[in-house]
């Protein structure tokens, strides 16, 4: 770094070239004196002319010299230029940055408060979702209990007969079925439909193979599979089987009878795959109903009920209109009476206003003392007739 008027310039500056040449130069110009002065006793005839040569020489210093001045005062001009830009370019710098520093800052505080919120919607969800996690475990425990339920065939059993009876209480009157109904052959009924002759009295029994589906879906190869269908087809025809030797009593119920899976996908699973059972079940007269048309069905049967209850009470309802039919004819003969005796009455209420008029006017000749003979009127006309 070479410093020139108080300006630091580097070695590679067009200047500092400049410079070193005009020293070298100027090193170059007293080399050659030297040489001229030790060569001039052998050449004084070549005096002259180098003497022009440096008189030149001195002249192209000078004016390199002028140069460097002017060169100097530019860099000065220059340097002056650049402060006064570089002045500029701070300023903006920080204003620029005051800008950004104040966007910086909005932005952190819009951040802030987004985070804010997003972690209060955040604490919101956790808490929400702490409650479905109770809910769930809730639910899990339900869920192991109704697996507890359903691995015992008592309390499946149970499990049945409830949903039966739910499913019957939504759909009948309490007077149309018995629930537990024991027959005359000693046997206890789900639930008995009282129905009207025809059909009957007709039963419903809650069944549910549960094992042989679990099976089904627990198959993992082939023979695993046939193995449960075969198991599935003796468990339904057993149940096919008991529901008709016990609960279709000829004289006494239906002839026929209802076998209730309380599980659409046994019941499904049935009509899908085992055809061949729900024919077996129409042929012994045991139909096979599901939640959802055992529903259906019940509320055909309380269409029955009433149909038949509205027969029972047809007769009834004849001799009810035939009373209302001789009621509404007494009321015509009394109102028709009723009717007479007020035309008579209004009669007899006229007759009494004539002859209060004549009173009236025979009181007023009394008052005007006009005791001229009084033509005589008609006998009929005299005589007022009062009904009581």
């Amino acid at each position: 770094m070479i410093t020139v008027l108080g300006q630091g310039y580097p070695y590679d500056h067009p200047l500092v070239i400049a410079g070193a040449v005009v020293a070298a130069l100027v090193l170059l110009l007293f080399v050659l004196i030297m040489l001229i002065l030790r060569a001039s006793g052998r050449a004084a005839r070549m005096a002259e002319p180098v003497l022009m040569q440096m008189s030149a020489l001195g002249q192209r210093v000078q004016a390199l010299s002028d140069g460097q001045q002017q060169l100097a005062g530019g860099l000065h001009h220059v340097s002056e230029a650049q402060a006064t830009s570089q002045a500029r370019v701070l300023t903006l710098m920080e204003q620029r940055l005051a800008e950004v520093s104040r966007g910086m800052t909005e932005s952190l505080h819009g951040t802030a408060t987004r985070t804010a919120r997003s972690l209060g919607e955040l604490q919101q969800r956790l808490e929400t979702i702490d409650r479905a996690q109770a809910n769930i475990e809730k639910l899990s425990g339900n869920v192991l209990s109704l697996q507890d339920i359903l691995s015992n065939k008592q309390t499946r059993g149970a499990f049945g007969e409830i949903q039966l009876h739910d499913i019957v209480l939504k759909a009948l009157p309490s007077d149309a079925y018995t629930m537990q109904a024991t027959l005359s052959n000693g046997r206890r009924a789900d639930c008995l439909i009282h129905l009207p002759n025809p059909p009957g009295p007709i039963v419903i029994d809650s069944k549910f193979p549960l094992e042989a589906y679990e099976a089904l879906r627990r198959a993992e190869h082939q023979a695993a599979l046939i193995e449960a269908q075969r198991m599935m087809r003796i468990s339904v025809r057993s149940h096919i089987r008991a529901i008709s030797e016990k609960y279709i009593l000829e004289g006494e119920t239906a002839d026929g009878a209802l076998m209730f899976l309380p599980s659409e996908a046994v019941y499904a699973e049935l009509h899908a795959n085992f055809p061949e059972l729900v024919r077996e079940g129409f042929a012994a007269k045991v139909w096979i109903v599901s939640p959802t048309t055992c529903m259906a069905t019940l509320n055909t049967m309380r269409a029955v009920l009433k149909d038949a209850r509205m027969r029972e009470q047809a007769g009834a309802i004849r001799k009810e209109l035939a009373a209302l039919y001789a009621d509404v004819d007494r009321l015509g003969a009394r109102v028709e009476n009723l009717d007479r005796h007020f035309g008579q009455a209004a009669k007899d209420i006229e007759e009494i206003k004539i002859s209060a008029d004549r009173a009236g006017r025979r009181a007023r000749r009394l008052d005007n003392f006009d005791f001229e003979e009084l033509a005589p009127e008609p006998e009929a006309a005299r005589v007022v007739q009062i009904t009581p």
